[in-house]
C-alpha cells in the first residue's frame, strides 16, 4: 500500500501527510519508492506482508525436550526474514530470572503448591510482555514458549487473547521416540542454566524426572473433539506426520507449509558467489558477463575443494547467469539452475559502475543509502523484494540436506541473513567476498558459519555502510520529511 506523491507537492503537504499516517522513526512502518517519471511513492504500514488481520499468539504445547523452543527459535527467524514482526517469550527465562538457584525436578511436581504459584506467575508475566509487544512495539507475532500441557493453561491463553482481540494458533510437538527425546536432553537441556553445576549423568536423570512430572497431567491437543474448533498443527515425531485444524489466515498458511518442510537431520550448507567475473573488473554492476582469468582459476579451486569434503549427494545449484554457470561447469558434479537465484535487478542502473550512477541518477544513488533495504532501483528490485524472490529457495534448501549454492552478493547476503537471524538493517552490508565460500552447520538453535578463503586473488566488491549520504538540494521535498532518513 503507497501514498503517490509527485515532484511539485509542497514539502509541508508531504510532511503532514507523513504525520497524519504515522510514519516516523520506525523502519518497518515506512520508506520510499523513487518512480522513473519522477516523485516517488511513500509505503504505508507496514512495508511487509499486509497482514489484514490482528495479531496472533502461536503457542507451544508439549512435554519438555520435544524441540518446542528449536520449533519457536526457527519460525520467529524465517518469520521476521520475510518481514512480519515477529519474538520469542519463553516462559523457562521468566522462571529463571523469578527463581534463581534451580535444585531439582520437585519444583515441578504438580503437587508443589508453593511452585505452581510461581510458574504461573511466570506465565503471566510472559503474557504481560505479548500484550505490550503486539500493542505497542508493532509486533505482529508472539510465539509463547511453555509446556501448555493443560487445557486449564490454554484455557488462561485463549481469555488472554480473546481479551485482546489477537488470534491464536497452536503448534503441539509430539514425539514418543525415547531415542529422540534422550538426543535432545543431552544436546540442549544439559547445557542449559538449570545445570550449569551438575554433572551429566545427574543431570540426565533429574530431567527425565521433570518429564514425567508433567507426562501426568498432560492433555493433547483433540483437534477430533475438545479442541475442534482451535486453529492448530500437530507435529508428530519430529515431522513425519502432522495434523491440521482450522487454519484461519494467510499468515497461518505459511507457518503450517514452513513447518512442514524443515527437518533436523545433519547437513550441510555452502555458499559463495561466482568466480570473478568481467565487470567486476570494471567495477559494474549487474549484466550477464562472464569470468575473469581469476575467476576461471577460482572456479578449479572450487572444484577441488569439493572433493576434498567429499560430502555425499552434494546438490550444486546456480542462478541463470552466465558467471555461476562458468563457475558450475568446473565441477564435476551435475547443477541445477535457479531464476530466482539471479543477482538483484539494478534496473535502470545494470551495468554501470557506482561513479556513473553518482553522476547520472545522484538522487536514486543517494537514496538508496538512506536504506539499502527498502531502497527499489527505478525499473529494478529491492533487497526486500529480493526477500520474496528467494523465499522457494530457502523453503528448498530446509527440505534438503547438502547444498552447494554459487550465486552473487545480494541473493548470498540474503540466503545469509536467514541462517544467521540478521535483521533487515544489517542484511545489505553483510560481507560475502569473492573466492571465499561460507560453511553452514545448523545446530541446536541456530547455525555455525565458517569462512574459507580459496586463496584466489579477486577484487572488493563490497560497500561499506555510509555514514553521511544526503546529496538533496535543500529544496528536495525529501529534505522536509519529519522523520530521520537513517
Amino acid at each position: 500500500m503507497g501514498v503517490l506523491y509527485n515532484k511539485n507537492k509542497t514539502s509541508a503537504s508531504l510532511k503532514w501527510a507523513c504525520e497524519e499516517k504515522g510514519i516516523k522513526g520506525d523502519k518497518r512502518k515506512r520508506g520510499w519508492i523513487p518512480l522513473s517519471a519522477g516523485g516517488f511513492v511513500v509505503l504505508m504500514p507496514s512495508c511487509g506482508p499486509q497482514l489484514a488481520n490482528s495479531p496472533t499468539v502461536i503457542v507451544m504445547v508439549g512435554l519438555p525436550a520435544r524441540g518446542k523452543t528449536y520449533i519457536s527459535k526457527k519460525l520467529t527467524r524465517y518469520l521476521n526474514w520475510i518481514g512480519v514482526p515477529t519474538k520469542v517469550f519463553n516462559v523457562g527465562e521468566y522462571r529463571r530470572e523469578a527463581v534463581k538457584h534451580y535444585s531439582s525436578y520437585d519444583f515441578f511436581r504438580p503437587d508443589n503448591e508453593e511452585a505452581m504459584k510461581v510458574r504461573r506467575q511466570c506465565a503471566l508475566a510472559a503474557l504481560r510482555d505479548v500484550k505490550l509487544y503486539l500493542t505497542e512495539e508493532a509486533g505482529q507475532i508472539a510465539v509463547f514458549d511453555a509446556t501448555n500441557t493443560t487445557r486449564e493453561r490454554r484455557g488462561m491463553i485463549l481469555n488472554f487473547a480473546k481479551e485482546n482481540g489477537f488470534k491464536v494458533f497452536f503448534i503441539e510437538s509430539v514425539c514418543n521416540d525415547p531415542t529422540v527425546v534422550a538426543s535432545n536432553v543431552r544436546e540442549v537441556k544439559l547445557s542449559s542454566p538449570d545445570y550449569r553445576d551438575c554433572n551429566s549423568t545427574d543431570a540426565m536423570e533429574d530431567f527425565m524426572k521433570r518429564i514425567n512430572c508433567y507426562q501426568a497431567s498432560y492433555q493433547p491437543l483433540d483437534p477430533d473433539d475438545y479442541d475442534r474448533e482451535l486453529s492448530l498443527i500437530k507435529v508428530i515425531d519430529v515431522g513425519r506426520r502432522f495434523l491440521v485444524n482450522r487454519v484461519q489466515d494467510h499468515i497461518q498458511s505459511r507457518i503450517v507449509y514452513y513447518l512442514m518442510n524443515i527437518h533436523v537431520q545433519p547437513r550441510t550448507i555452502y555458499l559463495c558467489r561466482h568466480g570473478e567475473s568481467e565487470f567486476n573488473l570494471k567495477g559494474k554492476i549487474g549484466g550477464d558477463s562472464g569470468l575473469s582469468n581469476r575467476g576461471k582459476k577460482f572456479a578449479r579451486a572450487l572444484n577441488k575443494f569439493v572433493e576434498e569434503q567429499n560430502m555425499k549427494d552434494l546438490k550444486v545449484w546456480t542462478s541463470q547467469l552466465k558467471r555461476t554457470i562458468q563457475t558450475a561447469e568446473a565441477l564435476q558434479l551435475p547443477y541445477e539452475q535457479w531464476k530466482a537465484l539471479n543477482e538483484i535487478d539494478a534496473g535502470v542502473c545494470e551495468e554501470m559502475t557506482y561513479e556513473e550512477i553518482r553522476e547520472q541518477h545522484p538522487e536514486e544513488f543517494a537514496l538508496r543509502d538512506q536504506d539499502k533495504y527498502y531502497y527499489r532501483y527505478p525499473s529494478g528490485e529491492s533487497y526486500q523484494d529480493l526477500v520474496q524472490r528467494l523465499e522457494p529457495v530457502i523453503m528448498e534448501l530446509e527440505r534438503q540436506e547438502n547444498v552447494l549454492v554459487i550465486c552473487h552478493q545480494a541473493v548470498m547476503r540474503c540466503l545469509l541473513a536467514y541462517f544467521l537471524d540478521k535483521s533487515a538493517d544489517e542484511m545489505p552490508y553483510l560481507k560475502c567476498p569473492l573466492h571465499t565460500v561460507l560453511k553452514l552447520t545448523p545446530v541446536a538453535y541456530g547455525c555455525r558459519v565458517e569462512s574459507i578463503s580459496l586463496n584466489i586473488e579477486a577484487v572488493n566488491t563490497h560497500r561499506d555502510r555510509p555514514e553521511v549520504s544526503v546529496a538533496f538540494p535543500q529544496s528536495h521535498p525529501l529534505m522536509s520529511l519529519s522523520f530521520p532518513l537513517q
